[in-house]
């Protein structure tokens, strides 16, 4: 069932957000060659708690046989998709990408982001890749409009994808958002067989493109959390929380 947020539970996502904004604003300063994972999860971890926050994907329970997810944050490298462990064995490289996404609740309401990034110097795929995966959150967006279905949204995004020769990851997809991390609808960043559901006011989504340097295809690690590309190659991942208004969209983790 997909909830309709009024203008003040809106508010409490959106002061959420702004931590995660300053979380993103930190980990920036300090993705560097040599630092761990663990190391950035540490600073978020310390960022949400010193702001009254409760980190969203901490205890988060996943597939049945799996542990609980330990950290603050995803830290997925290269070939990492979404949902790699923060830890202390594994340190950042000068040329890696990294993506860092982001789950903060405050006054009982969830805002969720990521964003990827450079560490060093990177080569030009990588830098272009990451450049078009915030691109087409930018324009799905621009379909994110009260009246429009959801498929609109994943539409754009997929055509921007494939017109730069990258691919949409098919099996992990955007998601509602609000009293719960995940709630309805789903949000594909593919076109869907139908038009899914219609936007209406007061709607909030966590939209995340996550794109592929090569093919769509992912694997799930024997830890049953970290999904990686089947070839091998680099992936990216952007995403923000979003409300949807009877003008243009509010987003809520920028």
């Amino acid at each position: 069932m997909i909830s309709i947020k009024s203008e003040k539970e809106i508010e409490y996502m959106r002061d959420a957000g702004k931590i995660i904004v300053l979380i993103f604003d930190e980990l920036h300063k300090i993705i560097r060659p040599g630092i761990s994972t663990l190391e950035l999860d540490r600073v978020a971890e310390k960022l949400i708690k010193s702001h009254s926050g409760i980190a969203s994907f901490k205890g988060y329970a996943g597939l049945p046989g799996s542990i609980r997810f330990p950290g603050s944050i995803c830290s997925s490298i290269n070939s990492e998709v979404v949902h790699g462990i923060p830890d202390s064995n594994v340190k950042l490289v000068e040329g890696d990408i990294v993506s860092i996404d982001v789950g903060v609740s405050l006054n009982g309401y969830h805002a969720d982001a990521a964003r990827t990034y450079g560490v060093g110097k990177i080569n030009s795929l990588a830098t272009k890749l990451i450049k078009v995966t915030e691109e087409c959150f930018f324009k799905g967006i621009k379909f994110a409009k009260s009246g429009l279905h959801i498929s609109d949204i994943s539409g754009a995004i997929q055509d921007h994808v494939e017109s730069q020769g990258f691919s949409v990851v098919r099996d992990y997809v955007g998601h509602g958002i609000g009293r719960k991390l995940h709630e309805d609808p789903a949000v594909p960043n593919y076109r869907a067989p139908g038009k899914g559901p219609k936007l209406y006011v007061g709607m909030t989504l966590a939209i995340e493109p996550m794109v592929n340097q090569g093919d769509y295809e992912v694997d799930l690690l024997k830890n049953k959390w970290t999904v990686i590309t089947a070839d091998g190659s680099l992936s990216a991942h952007y995403e923000n929380t979003i409300a949807i208004t009877n003008k243009e969209p509010i987003v809520l983790t920028i």
